[in-house]
């Protein structure tokens, strides 16, 4: 932060301060310090706050505050783990379908229990069950 402060980097410096306050309020909140899989999980949170605001300022064609919150995810990104491609989820998706025995889109909830703690903070979930329902719908 000191470094993007010297700099004049205004958003980088911004979306510090804004990521270490998230991060003391949340060691405030559990009254003790962070372990390194939490604070990545705090992170992911704002990471996904960011996305969210990109799809409303893109639909509200608030092209200008989109934009800001692009920079400020692509920041936040560089501090969380390298996320999972499409096919990477996909393929594990397939394994968790087999293992599971799942073929209905009523069985989503048994893959997803086998999925997301392989994935977790390397994909969304939301991403995640999109991927699983799909197949799940082409299984049936």
């Amino acid at each position: 932060m000191r470094a993007s402060a010297k700099a004049q980097d205004v958003v980088r410096r911004d979306t510090l301060r804004f990521a270490l306050a998230a991060l003391h309020n949340e060691e405030v909140a559990r009254r003790r310090a962070l372990s390194d899989e939490e604070t990545q999980d705090v992170l992911a949170k704002q990471a996904k706050m960011r996305r969210e605001s990109i799809e409303a300022f893109d639909k509200g064609a608030r092209l200008e505050l989109a934009a800001k919150e692009r920079a400020e995810l692509a920041i936040i990104e560089s501090y969380l783990p390298q996320q999972l491609t499409s096919d990477e989820v996909v393929a594990i998706a397939r394994a968790a379908i087999a293992e599971t025995g799942a073929s209905a889109p009523a069985d989503q909830g048994k893959v997803m229990q086998k999925v997301m703690p392989q994935v977790k903070g390397r994909a969304d979930g939301k991403v995640v069950a999109e991927v699983v329902g799909s197949l799940l719908r082409g299984a049936s």
